[in-house]
């Protein structure tokens, strides 16, 4: 179990580094695969080894979503309050999400298999590569293309909120949670509890309305594009 304990050390070791120099750069994530990625192809370590030592941690995945819907319930009385704006926000923000994804694909020349992978990427990774599966793509590019999604909102998402001004915590936790799923919730839950509950809110009705839209959406892009 050598590379579950190399998981577990290069992780802790890369969090303590982000809590020191405070900067949106030094993510404990973007860390670890600069780590671990180039150990393994330096010692020629298959994935499929890597991923069966580390199966317990990637075990861990479900109940850590499932645990983001208590701060959910403490912010009930706003989420009733503000459902129109949370309703909409999502709405909008998955079919952008989808379509300038996707859009740029076909235009930068990808078939409809890659366009199809590059789709979902603004969602958690269970529901995207379930998504691209069922669109024609591939999971596994899926599931790359939600990690590199998900670690450009945690890295400027909070730099952007600053550049432009951004300080209600249900703007701030929306979008982190629209466009950047479990990495994104992961990032506003360490600045603002108010703003993770938000953003683990849009994470969920993100995923829910990505599923029912890609399906409807994708055709029509291919027929626009192609």
């Amino acid at each position: 179990m050598i590379w579950l304990l190399t998981t577990v050390v290069v992780f802790y070791t890369a969090r303590l580094i982000s809590k020191r120099l405070q900067h949106p750069i030094v993510n404990p994530l973007l860390i670890c695969l600069l780590v671990i990625i180039p150990l393994l192809m330096w010692l020629h370590v298959p994935y499929e080894t890597y991923f069966e030592q580390n199966k317990w941690i990637n075990a861990l995945l479900e109940p850590a979503v499932v645990a983001l819907a208590f701060p959910l319930y403490e912010q009930l009385s706003q989420i009733r309050a503000k459902w129109k704006v949370i309703f909409s926000v999502c709405l909008v923000g998955s079919v952008l999400s989808m379509l300038t994804g996707a859009g740029i694909a076909f235009m930068m020349g990808a078939d409809a298999q890659l366009t199809a992978s590059i789709l979902p990427k603004s969602v958690t990774t269970p529901i995207a590569m379930a998504v691209a599966d069922q669109i024609g793509g591939v999971p596994a590019i899926a599931a790359v293309m939600v990690i590199i999604a998900g670690l450009f909102g945690a890295v400027l998402g909070y730099p952007l909120f600053s550049l432009f001004g951004v300080k209600a915590p249900i703007a701030k936790g929306l979008t982190m949670g629209t466009v950047s799923h479990a990495l994104g919730t992961a990032k506003a839950a360490e600045e603002n509890y108010q703003e993770g509950a938000f953003s683990s809110l849009a994470l969920v009705i993100c995923g829910v309305m990505t599923s029912i839209l890609a399906p409807l959406l994708f055709p029509l892009l291919t027929a626009v594009f192609q």
